[in-house]
């Protein structure tokens, strides 16, 4: 196996750091559908709730039972701030860790550059000791067949 050159290591290294960024956004996108899906559902459970006290108001109800009722829409309301600021904060990580992604991409995609224009170069330098050679081989079969003409 050849040894691996400075730009392949790095090259390396960047895919790797790409792909742990990669990864660690997959985990914050699948951590914002979570906290999203619990959003809804308190919202959904908020709502229900709320219908559940309409309903008791329409059949009478007394003062405790409204106050726990209007006790308990108000803690779910809480939970509902919270949850948004929740999802906030979790969309602000997605965002943080798309840009790292992005970072680690572009980095990686300079590398490949890098070595996309070494092997070009080292094309171009095998293309030209090809054409040396070829060169050479012609010059001296001409060189022969003329001290071959001279001899005869």
């Amino acid at each position: 196996m050849a040894e691996q050159s400075p730009l392949d290591m790095l090259t390396e290294l960047a895919r790797e750091a790409r792909d742990r960024a990669g990864q660690a956004l997959a985990s914050e996108r699948n951590n914002e559908r979570m906290v999203a899906q619990q959003l809804e559902s308190l919202g959904t459970y908020r709502a229900e709730y709320a219908q559940r006290l309409q309903k008791a108001m329409c059949e009478g109800i007394d003062p405790a039972t409204m106050q726990n009722y209007q006790q308990f829409l108000s803690a779910l309301d809480d939970a509902l701030t919270r949850a948004k600021q929740a999802l906030a904060a979790q969309q602000q990580r997605v965002l943080k860790t798309q840009k790292q992604w992005q970072n680690e991409q572009c980095r990686l995609s300079s590398y490949n550059t890098l070595t996309a224009r070494r092997a070009m170069q080292e094309q171009i330098a095998e293309n030209r000791r090809e054409q040396r050679l070829n060169d050479e081989l012609v010059t001296n079969r001409e060189v022969r067949r003329r001290l071959q003409q001279q001899d005869a």
